[in-house]
């Protein structure tokens, strides 16, 4: 039986839920006297950083607890008016995908990779709406055309695996949507996506809650995209909300310290870029002396691409015709969307992947001409950091095991002063030496990319090339980050290639940026110069899809997948 609502009734009220885990020591609580509600139509933007409990809310409000250590201790979830906290398993099932469906940050571990992606969307209409199999794929066909599939029939027919991140997303909001819900919760939805791809995702929402008149839970920790999406904004952290209000009212008067805190760290805010156009001054200064650390001479990188013994063998070019130059002491952005060819012109500059045709040179020493001396450079002056900051460290060392080994290989400073040597690193990207003697699991993804910087310092390198270092961290990590590259870059002479598909971060941090486009350069100037006047019209686009903290700025960057 459904309860009608009054107008001023809300869709979904939760009040004063919390959750505990047992733990060895006792009762841990993990959500403490939350409480927010969702009107119908409306969007709310649930807004923390990594661990502040907005996952863990979004689950309990269907019964999907991680561990059955987690359980609800007290409080109340109304849904139409029915209290649905404590519900059983058979109910909570009826609730799920039929009246609150639940999309998810990584769309690949949550499609089935050996089921077609039609047949996946067919499967939930089935389940909760009781059609034919005819009548279901029919209804499957017209919600993929919905999320904005361009060939539905000849897609309905694909697997996940062949799809890019972005059409994976849209494939994951059309299963939600086949059960026809009322209420739509999005869990970092676009959070590992480029910011073309982002707004087209945010777009895709909003026109689905005009259309169908949902309701959605955005959950992120960019205020960014709250503040361009939302209606309403609840602010979580350690557990509890700690504020809550319209959009304007939290973006524009925000009452916790927090609050303010996560706004002053959106790389969006215009004092940033004063700070960090502040940085790199030397690099420009040096050109008209000495000689580039890294010059790239067009240089082409093909892989296989198809082909085989009766037909004619393809390649994929996925760098063609790339020329530049990378001065000491410069900071240089790469940007681009996925696929633009930034990680494998990285990979190519440091000698990692080999060139299809051009010349890479490093410290003047030619990786065609001159391989050996040249790699020999760039292995003991040139060092990496990686995304993923807990898989590119080794889980079964300690971080102090970790900067000891690549000292004891790089031989640089004799073996009894390697101990005191970690305990520096550990100083030089700020965290406590006492992070020498713990492993990867038991640190947060900011502790482990400032410990995979560490690494990279071991070697006391020239130039530093950091591969999306930032994208997988909130955006107080990232500006933590992003400060701490800042702070090495003007006190250690270093030279730094950083590379994103967040303009706003390379905005904040690099001087000057290029920016690549199917494999090639397409632009490249001072950031100052290409952020406030682009020449070519995709590097305008890119940057008006950038979500901006401003409320009142549109949603931009709205265009065909």
């Amino acid at each position: 039986m459904t309860t009608t609502l009054s107008p001023a009734t809300p869709l979904l009220a939760v009040r004063d839920l919390s959750v505990a885990v047992d733990a060895p020591e006792g009762l841990r609580t993990l959500l403490d006297s939350v409480s927010i509600e969702i009107g119908r139509g409306e969007v709310l933007g649930l807004v923390g950083e990594s661990g502040s409990g907005k996952s863990l809310l979004c689950r309990t409000l269907v019964g999907l607890m991680p561990s059955t250590a987690i359980r609800r201790t007290a409080g109340s979830i109304l849904l139409g008016g029915q209290e649905i906290a404590g519900a059983n398993e058979t109910a909570l099932q009826a609730i799920r995908g039929a009246r609150i469906g639940m999309i998810f940050q990584n769309p690949t571990s949550h499609l089935d990779p050996v089921m077609r992606i039609g047949d996946q969307i067919v499967e939930g209409i089935r389940f909760h709406q009781g059609l034919s199999r005819e009548a279901a794929k029919s209804l499957a066909l017209d919600i993929m055309g919905q999320v904005g599939f361009t060939d539905p029939p000849r897609q309905f027919s694909s697997y996940a695996h062949e799809f890019s991140g972005g059409m994976r997303q849209r494939a994951m909001i059309a299963v939600a949507l086949a059960c026809n819900p009322e209420i739509l919760i999005a869990d970092e939805p676009t959070t590992a996506l480029d910011v073309t791809i982002q707004a087209q995702i945010l777009h895709l929402l909003l026109d689905l809650r005009t259309r169908r008149g949902l309701s959605l839970i955005l959950v992120t920790h960019d205020l960014g995209v709250v503040a361009q999406t939302c209606d309403r904004i609840a602010v979580m952290r350690h557990g509890r909300i700690v504020e809550t209000g319209a959009k304007r009212q939290i973006l524009k008067d925000p009452q916790a310290d927090y609050t303010r805190t996560l706004i002053a760290s959106h790389p969006s805010m215009p004092a940033k870029l004063d700070a960090g156009l502040a940085v790199a001054h030397s690099g420009e200064a040096r050109q008209g002396a000495g000689r580039p650390l890294i010059e790239i001479d067009d240089l082409a990188v093909r892989f296989p691409a198809g082909g085989g013994l009766f037909s004619k063998r393809r390649n994929f070019s996925a760098v063609e015709g790339v020329s530049l130059q990378i001065w000491p002491g410069e900071t240089v952005g790469i940007v681009g969307e996925s696929g633009s060819g930034k990680s494998t012109l990285a990979r190519a500059m440091l000698g990692l992947t080999p060139a299809s045709s051009g010349h890479v040179s490093f410290d003047g020493a030619s990786l065609g001409l001159q391989r050996a001396e040249a790699l020999r450079a760039l292995r003991t002056q040139a060092a990496m950091v990686f995304q993923d900051p807990y898989n590119s460290l080794n889980p079964r060392m300690t971080i102090g095991e970790t900067l000891a080994e690549v000292l004891s290989v790089q031989k640089k400073i004799p073996a009894a002063q390697i101990q005191e040597r970690v305990g520096e690193l550990l100083d030089l990207v700020e965290l406590d030496r006492n992070f020498a003697y713990r492993k990867p699991r038991t640190m947060s993804g900011g502790q482990c990319q400032r410990a995979g910087i560490a690494r990279a310092l071991a070697i006391d390198p020239r130039v530093i090339v950091a591969d999306e270092c930032t994208a997988a961290l909130d955006v107080t990590i990232q500006a933590q980050i992003v400060a701490l590259f800042r702070k090495l870059v003007a006190t250690m002479d270093l030279t730094l290639v950083f590379i994103a598909h967040d303009l706003p971060v390379i905005r904040s941090l690099c001087r000057r940026v290029i920016v690549m486009h199917h494999g090639r350069i397409v632009e490249e100037g001072l950031s100052e110069d290409v952020f406030a006047h682009p020449r070519e019209a995709y590097t305008a686009g890119l940057i008006d899809a950038i979500p901006d903290i401003d409320p009142d700025r549109p949603l931009s960057g709205r265009s065909t997948p």
